[in-house]
């Protein structure tokens, strides 16, 4: 990757990368909250016993009011001694007596003759109260008799022990308590941020205009002419226009709904953001690069415009002139936002990256190598293996290409491979660890399909690894039939230990931070925490080296190295972003469109089944990314192998085998892309006198060769087994 190009170093990136550096810090420390918190509470337990049930919150002053209680206290009556019973008789009748006392042959209900039954003197009210006195008026404390002793004594004794507690809760909330309580209620309210959505949406917007402004978003050939370098953004142009002006007629739906919307400010925020990259590409437009070369025709610059850009605008174009809906486009990017830990760990795994590409993790790896002198073909193979766990936790095999490619094609180059075996290598350097633990892309489509687990993919993940990699020596060996031989052990060896002593300190930390986020955070290391632990790991690795460096005329400063990983990551996480919510958004229209009802509900067998969504997989793989692609299969395609008797599992297993042959094959071919984008010019190839068709291609027919018959395989021998 090198200095900082002069476009780097302008206020825009870096104040941008400044900007991206905060939010991916925030994301970090986000992630973790709730890990540090559970932490802290139960040190503040340890350290002030109660702390989680009396001291996270200021203590509630007691209800009750103890003076006046006591008043009541001081008034209190004593309650009268019961009198007992005249007679066993409970009515207290003497015997024979009549119990009304009515006299013989008299009305028992009777009054006197000539009397009110009320008992009202003559011309008054009945229901009237004495003249002057308050009808609603309480009863008097004589007249209500006071309150009993034994109920004020127990409320004066509750009210005072309520009291005591909150002065002794009151005083245990000392100087260091407070401050520690702040500390621990800063993580809680972290651990609830409920803002992931407002996150992507603004690490999606940076990075975009990182990408746009460096003009580093991916396309299928290098942007090298004028006519190209208009065209191009003229098209990036229409793209923004389009989604800016969806955003704005989604903002106007939910705005005239008579109900409460969530996230309405979201579409706004889109709505400026693409704007804002619009505005970039009209000044590119009016302000080319000096060093374009004149010349080009219109139909060879339509290969410089971004795979993005065709997407945005095939989809945009459909959903206002076939179903004029001007907010389609937004609304799929609503169903883009609705995973946003998903795409938010896509940029936390290319942060990774670019900060791996910072040390000398990855040298140090190929010094250990080096010494045995292996042919080309056997460190090829050795290469693309060793690749496959980085390339399971980096989350996909593109970011991986993005993070290290440059330098193993640089090695490769440098043990004697032709440009094309290089560029082989290094696109193929992330095809192999997708489907082990912890990769990101497992994970998406267990979240999006109820039938299989995680563990149900990474553990038939492993022995697909297994056979894609002797599928892959197989071919090579056949190909290129290399020397089976090394160096002399006695010369490797010592070398070889060398550089494990000097890569020895970066594993040292690595399981020393791995060790502390599970014993201390209870968080291991797996395909959930990695896209958060990996960062810190590497920033620490840069630390140490840069301890190392101390003194030496050159060395770089550890916040220069990580300042200079973020600005790259703004560029590489706007063109994956970007190219993932278009994919999201064109396969929209695909569902919409009901393209996949021109396909059959059932093709009468499995192995059928089997053999037309093969191909359907790898059409997809070639043209769309992983990210977006997982999410179309899941919603169009899986329906179809289920109810053809094909197991999930197996399923999933095929498609991403097929997504990497996609993702190794022309047209589009995006690990190949990017291969080309992240080594430079040193990866195009040149022709010679005398070169053939194989050797000038060479680079892309041996990975589709080894990614074809893995599938073949996988789709395959399965069914055939169980069928046997």
């Amino acid at each position: 990757m090198g200095a900082p190009t002069a476009a780097e170093q302008g206020w825009l990136p870096r104040a941008v990368a400044a900007a991206l550096l905060a939010v991916l810090g925030l994301i970090l420390l986000q992630q973790t909250a709730d890990k540090i918190d559970g932490r802290l509470v139960l040190l503040g337990d340890r350290l002030w016993p109660g702390y989680a049930l009396e001291l996270r919150n200021d203590p509630v002053p007691p209800a009750c009011d103890l003076e006046a209680a006591r008043q009541a206290e001081a008034t209190c009556v004593q309650a009268p001694a019961a009198a007992p019973p005249a007679s066993d008789d409970p009515f207290g009748t003497p015997p024979d007596a009549d119990p009304f006392g009515t006299p013989p042959d008299a009305d028992p209900f009777g009054t006197p003759e000539g009397a009110d039954p009320f008992g009202t003197p003559e011309g008054a009210d009945p229901f009237g109260t004495p003249e002057g006195a308050d009808p609603f008026a309480e009863p008097s404390a004589a007249a209500a008799q006071g309150v009993p002793c034994v109920a004020a004594q127990a409320l004066v004794q509750q009210c005072a022990a309520e009291h005591q507690a909150h002065q002794a809760a009151v005083a245990r909330l000392t100087g260091a308590v407070r401050a520690f309580r702040a500390v621990e209620l800063f993580f809680r309210d972290l651990a609830n941020f409920a803002y992931g959505i407002h996150l992507l949406s603004v690490v999606l917007l940076l990075g975009g205009l990182q990408a746009t402004w460096l003009r580093a978003h991916i396309n299928l050939a290098p942007v090298r002419r004028r006519i190209d370098h208009q065209v191009s953004q003229g098209a990036q142009l229409l793209a923004h226009l389009l989604l800016s002006a969806s955003a704005v007629a989604d903002w106007q739906v939910k705005a005239a709904l008579q109900m409460e919307v969530d996230n309405v400010e979201i579409p706004v925020l889109w709505a400026v953001g693409f704007g804002l990259l619009a505005v970039v590409n009209a000044w590119h437009m009016a302000r080319p690069p000096s060093e374009l070369r004149p010349g080009g025709s219109a139909s060879g610059a339509l290969l410089g415009v971004p795979l993005y850009t065709w997407m945005v605008v095939l989809a945009g174009a459909w959903f206002l002139l076939g179903e004029a809906h001007p907010s389609g486009l937004a609304i799929h990017l609503h169903k883009f936002a609705q995973i946003p830990s998903v795409y938010l760990a896509v940029a936390l795994y290319v942060w990774s990256g670019m900060l791996l590409e910072r040390t000398r993790i990855s040298a140090q790896v190929f010094d250990l190598i080096r010494p045995w002198k292996l042919p080309v073909a056997l460190l090829a193979w050795v290469v693309v293996v060793a690749a496959a766990l980085p390339t399971a936790y980096s989350g996909a095999s593109g970011i991986f290409v993005i993070a290290t490619g440059a330098l193993v094609f640089e090695e490769l180059r440098r043990a004697g491979a032709t440009t094309q075996q290089a560029r082989m290598v290094t696109a193929m350097s992330g095809s192999l660890g997708v489907v082990l633990r912890p990769c990101l892309i497992v994970v998406l489509v267990a979240s999006l399909n109820k039938e299989v687990t995680t563990d149900q993919l990474y553990e038939s993940g492993a022995a697909v690894f297994l056979l894609t990699a002797a599928v892959f020596l197989v071919v090579l060996l056949a190909v290129y039939r290399p020397r089976l031989s090394l160096a002399p052990i006695s010369q490797a060896l010592p070398d070889s230990l060398a550089a494990a002593g000097r890569l020895a300190p970066a594993v040292l930390i690595g399981a020393a931070v791995v060790a502390l986020y599970a014993f201390g955070l209870d968080a291991p290391l797996n395909e959930r925490t990695a896209p958060w632990i990996l960062p810190i790991l590497l920033a620490l690795v840069l630390l140490w080296e840069r301890r190392a460096e101390r003194g030496q005329p050159d060395a770089t400063t550890t916040p220069r190295k990580v300042f200079r990983a973020t600005l790259m990551t703004g560029e590489h996480v706007g063109a994956l972003l970007f190219l993932m919510a278009a994919t999201v958004a064109l396969g929209g229209v695909v569902e919409r469109a009901e393209v996949m009802s021109l396909v059959p509900a059932t093709f009468g067998s499995p192995l059928a089944t089997m053999g037309v969504l093969v191909v359907i997989m790898v059409l997809v793989g070639m043209t769309m990314d992983p990210m977006g692609a997982v999410i179309l299969v899941s919603v169009t395609v899986a329906d179809i192998a289920y109810k053809g008797g094909i197991d999930p599992v197996h399923f999933w297993m095929m498609v991403l085998v097929a997504f990497e042959l996609g993702y190794l094959t022309p047209p589009v071919a995006l690990n190949q892309l990017l291969a080309r984008q992240v080594v430079g010019d040193a990866a195009d190839v040149v022709p010679t006198p005398g070169m053939g068709f194989f050797q000038r291609h060479e680079h892309v027919i041996v990975p589709m060769i080894v990614m074809g018959i893995s599938l073949l395989l996988v789709a395959f021998v399965p069914l055939l087994w169980s069928q046997g």
